[in-house]
């Protein structure tokens, strides 16, 4: 039976699938991961039916053209203008290259296991590198990280990296250590429906209140004892090959601040880290003036910082390390507060700014910076706000000008008026002779 069966049925074999009629599906590719492919843009018609008549490619060479040459500079009248035309905005926003880094251009191995996401990834040529802590020979090491270029082109400002993973504290801390960084600006959640990132420092004390048949004076002198204990020592956590301790901690118009020491031997630093919490991944906050706060903070603070103590004391003082800032990819929110801090001084200095060339700058450093249309749109929403602000401020140092500048001022616009009214009395005269 056996034999007829195979001999009546040649074809058909329960274990061999049917021969394939049409080639298979190509797997769905998401969004997430086409958006850091540099790959040229190829146009295939050769599905139409007809030969190919020629390919339309961008090559990067073009893009980098484009992100060292676009520019679009603004009165503060233009800025607000400009603000409300969001379809304006969004075009403008679309053309500006992503310049994000393909894998293969990344000649570093195993750096896989070191990214967040496999997509961003570092620009080769802005790349922080971390110097091998061992005395033999051996490759640098790897940390998903860009030197971000500030105000007027001032070089490593800023570098912008991504939050830190489990397995990346150390090198965080490494980063932070070897670049004499002074303030770190965490614009993220710990979670926002996933994991975005490792917490990385230590965290304040809480004090509790303990319960015992004590007498309230008791209670109130074991408390006071404990407090001073906590603000003496601190919370000391050790993270990598560094101790931290947390020196002081509060809240401040919509962010948190903490003071940290951070020691690596007999060696000690102080660390400002500025951790704003109310920005929703991949959207924006619901106004302004917290993001406008938070920049505000860290300029005077990075200011009245002294130069590191290492230098010699004839040696010109060298500025302060740059500022680490971070979310989870480290280039949309974190591309929106530098691009802020920059223009916010651009604005000061000069009453003008170019947010376009802004951002075309922190892409040439590190690509896709400023992740979406509605973060574009709420950059110029905030520097626009911001001029309102500069402008608000002016008005009321002219109105407070001390007594004798304001007589001063009354005396010249007297004197003009004397002088005007002699003219025009002389001119009165004049026609009336002739």
């Amino acid at each position: 039976m056996s034999a007829v069966h195979s001999a009546s049925h040649p074809l058909e074999d329960p274990t061999t699938p049917p021969p394939l009629t049409t080639p298979p599906r190509k797997a769905s590719v998401r969004l997430q991961e086409r958006r850091g492919s540099n790959l040229s843009l190829l146009l295939d018609v050769s599905s139409l039916g007809a030969e190919p008549v020629c390919s339309v490619s961008t090559p990067k060479e073009v893009w980098l053209q484009l992100l060292h040459t676009s520019s679009r500079p603004l009165t503060t009248t233009l800025l607000q203008l400009a603000g409300i035309d969001k379809n304006t905005l969004n075009v403008e926003y679309q053309k500006i290259p992503p310049n994000f880094v393909n894998a293969a251009e990344l000649d570093v191995q195993g750096h896989m296991i070191k990214d967040r996401y496999k997509t961003i990834l570092p620009n080769p040529e802005s790349r922080v590198v971390l110097r091998n802590l061992e005395e033999e020979a051996s490759p640098d090491r790897y940390i998903n990280a860009n030197y971000i270029r500030g105000y007027g082109g001032a070089p490593r400002a800023y570098i912008a990296t991504q939050g830190p993973m489990l397995h990346t504290v150390g090198d965080f801390w490494d980063m932070v250590w070897q670049e004499r960084s002074s303030i770190i600006v965490m614009v993220t959640r710990l979670k926002e429906n996933n994991e975005k990132c490792e917490l990385y420092w230590p965290q304040p004390r809480e004090r509790r209140r303990r319960k015992s048949r004590r007498s309230v004076k008791e209670e109130e002198e074991e408390e006071e004892e404990q407090r001073e204990e906590e603000e003496e020592e601190g919370e000391t956590e050790r993270f990598g090959r560094f101790l931290l301790r947390v020196t002081d901690s509060w809240e401040k118009d919509g962010f948190t601040v903490t003071d940290m020491d951070i020691q690596l031997g007999s060696e000690h630093r102080p660390i400002r880290h500025y951790w704003f919490t109310s920005w929703p991944d991949h959207h924006i906050p619901q106004c302004t003036a917290p993001l406008l706060r938070l920049v505000e903070e860290v300029e005077t603070y990075r200011k009245s910082l002294p130069p590191p103590s290492c230098q010699p004391i004839t040696a010109p003082a060298p500025d302060p390390g740059p500022i680490v800032v971070h979310c989870s990819a480290g280039i949309g929110r974190t591309g929106c507060f530098i691009v802020s801090s920059i223009g916010c001084q651009q604005l000061r200095d000069t009453g003008q700014l170019d947010i376009l060339e802004t951002v075309c700058q922190l892409r040439l450093d590190r690509g896709g910076m400023i992740q979406t249309t509605e973060q574009y749109q709420f950059l110029y929403s905030t520097l626009a706000q911001f001029s309102r602000q500069l402008q608000l401020n002016q008005e009321q140092n002219q109105n407070q000008q001390n007594p004798e500048e304001q007589v001063s001022v009354q005396l010249q616009n007297l004197e003009l008026d004397n002088t005007q009214n002699k003219k025009n009395l002389e001119n009165q005269q004049g026609s009336i002779q002739t």
